[in-house]
């Protein structure tokens, strides 16, 4: 919500030579497009956007697709004769290009269903217990009602025989092939929390909640919730009538601030990154490197 994408179009309005590739680990998501944000049809083909509107919602696609995919096309923007440039708030999607990531195994749905079903019966409490048990390390970092992820450690443990901490521990797939120069926008925490009020408010103008309720009474209903993307669950359980829509458009709100402040953690704690508050700034930093790029 701080306005990376429209930073990002003012940058390429002036360098039409560069490509985009989104890091919106929301905005791959085919069918969820008021609520992503996602670019419009007229702005992924006027800045050649890459990275959207390509998943099927519940189809697998994990930080490490994210990174061999960049791989490719910076390498396919480069043989262009043209440039990259990255965009998006997926902190773990950024890191995973920048330093690496280990590929876990994939899914095994029917265990993982049999589990989710389970825990109806047993609750969390009894899960992670388990997970204590098989891999100490991932429970001490996971909330004991963190459910998703807890089944998950034990999926990974189902299929492989090792934990998650372990395999997590062992030499990473490296898809680094340049030098990175990483810009963070953080306007001041009021601006920001009015420009996601305001983003939510034109979210809604523009149609979310009809959106929101045609995938509710669609087929891809269950995957949506699966996804669980700000803006959709909160409105299915209006739907649900557990909530009044005011309720859930201040849902919406909330959870927004809140994942807005995980960015900002997660963005602090990365090294050798320019943090600005200032979108100004930002764009001098940006052109800083467009011109050293120019004249390599």
């Amino acid at each position: 919500g701080a306005g990376k994408s429209g930073l990002a179009y003012r940058l390429m309005d002036q360098y039409p030579d560069f490509e985009l590739i989104s890091a919106d680990s929301r905005q791959i998501y085919k069918n969820l497009s008021i609520g992503t944000a996602k670019p419009t049809p007229e702005e992924i083909s006027r800045y050649s956007i890459h990275l959207v509107d390509f998943v099927e919602p519940g189809e697998r696609f994990t930080a490490y697709d994210f990174a061999a995919n960049t791989r490719r096309l910076i390498g396919e923007i480069f043989g262009r004769g043209r440039y990259p440039f990255i965009c998006g708030g997926t902190g773990l999607y950024v890191k995973s290009l920048v330093e690496g990531i280990v590929k876990i195994p994939d899914d095994d749905l029917t265990y993982r269903e049999k589990l989710m079903s389970d825990t109806i019966e047993k609750g969390p409490k009894y899960f992670y217990e388990m997970l204590q048990k098989i891999d100490p390390v991932e429970a001490e970092k996971t909330h004991p009602h963190n459910i998703k992820r807890i089944i998950r450690a034990l999926e990974i443990y189902h299929i492989t025989g090792k934990s998650k901490s372990s395999l997590m521990a062992g030499t990473p797939t490296n898809f680094n092939m340049c030098d990175f120069d990483i810009v963070c926008y953080i306007p001041p925490r009021d601006e920001l929390y009015e420009r996601i009020n305001q983003r939510v408010a034109e979210m809604i103008k523009s149609g979310l909640i009809a959106e929101a309720e045609s995938l509710y009474n669609g087929s891809l209903r269950e995957a949506v919730e699966k996804v669980n993307v700000i803006g959709y669950n909160e409105l299915f359980r209006y739907f649900n009538d557990e909530i009044t829509l005011d309720e859930a458009v201040n849902l919406v709100r909330q959870n927004s601030r809140r994942f807005a402040k995980r960015q900002i953690t997660w963005f602090r704690g990365m090294d050798n990154i320019a943090i600005y508050d200032a979108a100004d700034a930002v764009v001098t930093h940006l052109q800083n490197i467009v011109f050293s790029l120019k004249k390599l």
